[in-house]
């Protein structure tokens, strides 16, 4: 990928109700809201489905937000999938945009984010490319 866009967000995550989900614990489901700063200056809305498991340490999560506002000073939208798995403590987090999402100048956006969390606050490292 030849660009990159870094910064800080903030996110709100609300709890769901799941449907059909009977005696079943360990599902959830959240709304979630965020706010970009930095090479990216958007807000992001979507949900997420998470399933916990007896093992300590042992979870995932799937998500899908839609992204809108200015990359890097061009405009539009986009969305990102979000596949993370936690194996007793081991985390891997893939967080991708889904082909042909992009809309406005971000038509033919591709790309990976990435996230860190330190000391509660949130950061992102995006790298992406748009095909001309």
């Amino acid at each position: 990928m030849a660009n990159r866009a870094t910064g800080s967000f903030e996110v709100k995550l609300a709890p769901q109700p799941i449907e059909n989900n009977g005696e079943e614990t360990s599902l959830g489901r959240m709304s979630i809201d965020k706010r970009f700063e930095g090479g990216l200056q958007a807000g992001g809305k979507g949900q997420m489905l998470t399933a916990g498991t007896p093992v300590k340490g042992s979870a995932v999560y799937v998500a899908v937000e839609t992204i809108a506002g200015t990359l890097n000073g061009r405009s539009g939208a986009f969305t990102l999938y979000h596949t993370g798995v936690m194996t007793r403590g081991e985390p891997r987090l893939t967080i991708t945009v889904v082909p042909d999402s992009g809309s406005g100048e971000l038509a033919g956006l591709t790309g990976q984010m990435s996230i860190t969390i330190e000391n509660g606050k949130h950061s992102y490292d995006f790298e992406y490319a748009i095909a001309e």
